[in-house]
C-alpha cells in the first residue's frame, strides 16, 4: 500500500529511519522515553492492545474493562483495521509469530 502523502514528511522520514536504528528493548525505552511523554507512549500501546483484543474479537465492554481506552478510541482502532493502511495487521500478525518462537 502507498503511504499517505499527507503523512509523507522528510521529517517523518527521519524518526522512521531513527527508529528502525534502535537495536533492541532497551533502546526503544531510552529513545521514546526521550522523544515522547509518558502519556503519549501509553496510548499508542493502549491503541495496539485495543487493535489486539479487537482482531482477536474482544468486545467493547472487555476492551475497555481491559485497557481502559475509551470506545471512542476503540472506534478509531477499529476503523484502522478495517480501512487504515494495514499498520496494525503487519505488527500483530510478526508479534503473533515472534510468540509463537
Amino acid at each position: 500500500m502507498p503511504v499517505n502523502p499527507k503523512l509523507k514528511d522528510p521529517l517523518i522520514d527521519q524518526l522512521f529511519q531513527a527508529i528502525l536504528l534502535l537495536q533492541d528493548e532497551e533502546e526503544c525505552y531510552q529513545f521514546f522515553e526521550d522523544v515522547s511523554t509518558i502519556g503519549e507512549l501509553k496510548s499508542l500501546a493502549q491503541r495496539l492492545e485495543v487493535a489486539r483484543m479487537l482482531q482477536l474479537g474482544s468486545t467493547y465492554d472487555d476492551i475497555v474493562a481491559r485497557t481502559g481506552a475509551s470506545t471512542a478510541t476503540i472506534s478509531r482502532v477499529k476503523r484502522c483495521l478495517n480501512y487504515g493502511a494495514d499498520g496494525y495487521g503487519i505488527v500483530l500478525s510478526r508479534l503473533d509469530e515472534k510468540g509463537k518462537e
